[in-house]
């Protein structure tokens, strides 16, 4: 009792908090309005500038974590050196709190959380403040559902040669379960027993449509426009499939983290490990079926990797037949990070007032 008398101010204070940056959000939106001519003009400048306002929004979310001791530890391969090419992330699925920790992982990634697109569940463009965002940044919103199946593939595909293309992304992340690991794991096993495949805890046999939709649209180059008046520019096409796997410690006893506790900060620091291995596309198979089994034997990978890590408290390092593995190492975020992107927002807000002053004088008057 005496322990949540404690916790509570922190609590209050952090939403509080949390309410007033909602704010953020309609600066990010005035501020795209107020660019739009630039977009007619040249789109390459316009999506550039949403990318850097767009990193920033999710750094606040990453800075509620980084600000209550929820750290990560990453490991496995080193995918910094990738943060120039164009790739597709797959990871296991398991709460809310995978995305806001793959949001944490970005931030030192280069350009990648500018250039990067998210799949995610419909539902989520109804969350109060990462819905209207993501849908303006050009992320994917999926309809669950077997009679939505081929309707939702054909939308992806005109969403990746339209948004993806138009808007320079480079990395695609999705979460090939479908769901969260407790909702389907009962049906993944069914599943599996069914059609003679691995029986899996850990983690649920993975969907391969989107996936496979995603590599047959991007694998080769394109030329894109930047513009009415830009010259075509050459993309380079995808490059590489980064497998993501993440563990959170004391799991099943302790429920993995969440967007509540991210953001409330209630519970204790912990520390959520994180482990990244990546293959060239040219090794990922090009027949759907074949990269049906390809994935399956990935998670069948992911499997054993949560099997150790759930047992010693850390994922298996080196990794094995790799040349380019790192030793597990904690995620630095500078705290001057943070700082700065709160002042850059309230500087815009300023503007932007000063702005809407400037506006309504000139036609009021």
């Amino acid at each position: 009792m005496i322990s949540y008398i404690f916790i509570l101010p922190k609590v209050v204070l952090r939403l509080t908090t949390a309410a007033i940056q909602h704010i953020y959000v309609l600066v990010y939106l005035s501020c795209l309005l107020v660019l739009l001519p630039l977009r007619l003009v040249h789109s390459t400048v316009y999506w550039s500038i949403e990318g850097i306002l767009f990193k920033w929004l999710i750094g606040v979310l990453a800075s509620y974590g980084w600000a209550a001791d929820y750290t990560v530890v990453e490991s496995g391969e080193d995918v910094s050196k990738l943060q120039d090419d164009e790739a597709v992330v797959m990871a296991n699925h398991q709460s809310t709190g995978d995305v806001l920790t793959l949001m944490m992982c970005l931030q030192n990634k280069g350009p990648v959380l500018k250039e990067v697109m998210w799949l995610m569940d419909k539902i989520l463009i109804l969350a109060p403040t990462f819905g209207p965002v993501s849908f303006v940044h050009g992320d994917f919103f999926i309809q669950q559902g077997k009679q939505y199946r081929e309707s939702q593939i054909k939308s992806l595909r005109e969403h990746l040669l339209t948004t993806y293309w138009q808007r320079f992304r480079k990395w695609v992340i999705l979460f090939p379960e479908g769901g969260f690991l407790r909702k389907r794991r009962a049906a993944s096993q069914r599943f599996a027993k069914k059609h003679d495949l691995p029986v899996l805890e850990h983690v649920t046999l993975p969907r391969s449509g989107a996936m496979t939709t995603i590599l047959q649209t991007l694998r080769s180059s394109k030329p894109m426009q930047n513009g009415p008046k830009s010259a075509f520019v050459s993309r380079k096409g995808l490059k590489w499939v980064i497998d993501v796997t993440i563990g959170y410690p004391g799991y099943p006893e302790v429920r993995p983290m969440n967007v509540q506790t991210w953001i409330s900060g209630y519970r204790k620091p912990c520390c959520t490990a994180v482990h990244y291995r990546y293959f060239p596309i040219t090794d990922v198979p090009e027949d759907p079926d074949e990269l049906l089994q390809w994935m399956y034997q990935r998670f069948v990978e992911k499997e054993e990797l949560l099997n150790q890590f759930y047992s010693t408290g850390e994922f298996p390092t080196p990794v094995a037949n790799c040349k380019a593995s790192i030793e597990p190492r904690k995620l630095e975020l500078p705290a001057w990070w943070f700082l700065m992107i709160n002042i850059a927002y309230f500087i815009l807000m300023y503007l932007l007032i000063l702005l809407y002053n400037t506006l309504s004088r000139l036609f009021l008057s």
